[in-house]
């Protein structure tokens, strides 16, 4: 399975503002771009933190992209994801009333809890103890996800880097500083393959009015210089 982390950030560093309205990183231009990943995605995956935070729908926005999956013989939406330890997740929110299908991944204890919460509303499977985002992409490959999109936040950018789970970065820099410490990062600390030695392949710039969409390869080598 192919693993893209798609990501806007400001010039240093950060996925959003300390305050209560979500911080639109983004322009029209690089929201479409993000549209067409999505139509091209099997699943897309967000953290349950930032599925509180923002509320998010997670859909294909353009009716022409959502027409030709179905003309591909897909399913209009991709598969909604989202991943939490604690299974502290609002039946209410958008994310389960719109789009297709949706999976729900967490521990033996998160899925206790939302057996009943989500009954008739996604699919809660769970991976144990302790929830490894290693086994959840190895589960979503027998369910025929051959293309995942992850979304984020801070928490599930970092697992999926420090796991070496990820094939491709697209990485939107918008020209805004924030400079609030309290506010979110693109990644937090955490030991990362091959450390600061390891340097990811850039294989494309895409200019998109005042946003510059940056792609990295990912190399499976960890050497430096390489």
């Amino acid at each position: 399975m192919r693993v893209l982390l798609s990501v806007a950030a400001s010039l240093d560093g950060y996925i959003d503002d300390a305050s209560a309205q979500r911080l639109l990183l983004s322009n029209t231009a690089d929201f479409d771009r993000v549209d067409q990943i999505r139509a091209e995605s099997d699943a897309i995956l967000i953290g349950a933190q930032t599925l509180r935070t923002d509320n998010p729908r997670l859909l294909v926005n353009s009716a022409e992209r959502r027409a030709a999956r179905v003309s591909a013989g897909k399913p209009e939406h991709p598969v909604k994801v989202t991943v939490t330890d604690s299974g502290d997740l609002d039946p209410n929110l958008r994310f389960w009333h719109t789009g297709g299908d949706k999976l729900v991944y967490t521990s033996d204890a998160g899925a206790a809890k939302l057996a009943d919460q989500l009954d008739g509303l996604a699919e809660v499977i769970s991976l144990g103890e302790r929830l490894a985002l290693g086994a959840l992409v190895a589960d979503l490959s027998t369910r025929g996800i051959h293309r995942l999109m992850v979304e984020g936040g801070t928490g599930i950018h970092t697992g999926f880097l420090a796991a070496d789970l990820v094939d491709e970065i697209r990485l939107a820099i918008a020209p805004i500083l924030v400079g609030d410490p309290a506010a979110p990062r693109f990644v937090g600390p955490a030991e990362f393959p091959g450390g600061a030695g390891r340097r990811l392949h850039l294989v494309g710039v895409e200019q998109l009015g005042d946003v510059a969409v940056l792609n990295y390869l990912v190399s499976p080598d960890p050497q430096p210089g390489n």
